[in-house]
């Protein structure tokens, strides 16, 4: 990991230089702190988690430090989350937290087919890291000979009841969640958890482990059913699957209202925008 931020950081800095001299920026934001790292001039900084909270020991040996100081360089902190501004180390710029914009989809899920017709889905284009081996295990011992899980973006082998889908394009993953009934995951670190806010936003009921980090995902999961974010991963897809709570779908959609796009927007209308220009 150090030499790979190493190599980005490198590349952040060339394009930050470019960008600048051709345009003559009032503002610049960098994403995330990695690309802030090796920065030509100071700016606003935009990022999940900090490297402190996902690049330990000797994964983050030089970028650590150099992250506390360009934490505290910034003109201004533009976090995910809450939790991810609370991993920032040291003292910091002033911060103005910004979700990831996330909204039901739109459309039928697939022609000739119903919402609910898979039993669960999951997302592990990153196995080890979204801990697909857990899932599986957790699916072997709680699935039902009628039920399928389908797993995007990694191949696990042939196996009853799982079914292997590639990387999606985002529409037709999209379609997928409305297919399905649970997404389950059980993440060994979560900076924020994209795919499941986009699977309580699609009706999906959210089934993971707790994991550290942010993991914005994981409160609003406990927040609309407690049972289902659990180590007991087994148990809490059955529970999700048998005996979900009513009016997930739409106590989930409420619960979303800070996520959606007008909202988003408007922070960085009458926040992020009047913070960036006003130095």
């Amino acid at each position: 990991m150090a030499l790979g931020d190493l190599a980005y950081a490198r590349n952040a800095r060339v394009a930050a230089v470019k960008g600048i001299e051709a345009h003559a920026p009032r503002a610049v934001v960098y994403s995330s702190t990695t690309a802030a790292s090796l920065w030509p001039r100071p700016g606003a900084i935009r990022f999940d988690a900090p490297s402190a909270g996902n690049r330990p020991g000797r994964h983050g040996i030089w970028q650590r430090p150099v992250e506390r100081r360009r934490l505290g360089q910034a003109t201004l902190l533009l976090p995910w989350s809450e939790g991810g501004l609370a991993e920032a180390p040291g003292r910091h710029a002033a911060a103005v937290v910004v979700p990831v914009a996330v909204e039901r989809s739109g459309g039928p899920a697939v022609e000739g087919e119903g919402e609910g017709d898979i039993a669960a889905i999951t997302y592990a284009a990153h196995p080890e890291k979204k801990g697909l081996d857990r899932v599986l295990s957790a699916w072997r011992a709680a699935r039902r000979a009628d039920e399928t899980l389908v797993v995007v973006g990694a191949h696990t082998g042939s196996e009853d009841g799982v079914v292997c889908r590639p990387l999606l394009a985002p529409d037709d993953y999209r379609a997928l969640l409305r297919r399905a009934r649970v997404y389950v995951t059980a993440p060994r670190r979560e900076d924020y958890g994209i795919a499941q806010l986009e699977a309580l936003a699609d009706g999906c009921v959210l089934v993971s482990t707790p994991a550290p980090g942010p993991y914005a995902a994981a409160a609003l999961a406990r927040a609309l059913d407690a049972r289902t974010v659990s180590d007991d991963l087994a148990t809490a897809l059955r529970t999700a699957l048998d005996d979900p709570i009513a009016g997930y779908a739409e106590r989930a959609s409420s619960l979303l209202a800070p996520y959606g796009r007008t909202t988003v927007d408007a922070v960085v209308a009458e926040r992020v925008l009047p913070a960036l220009l006003s130095g």
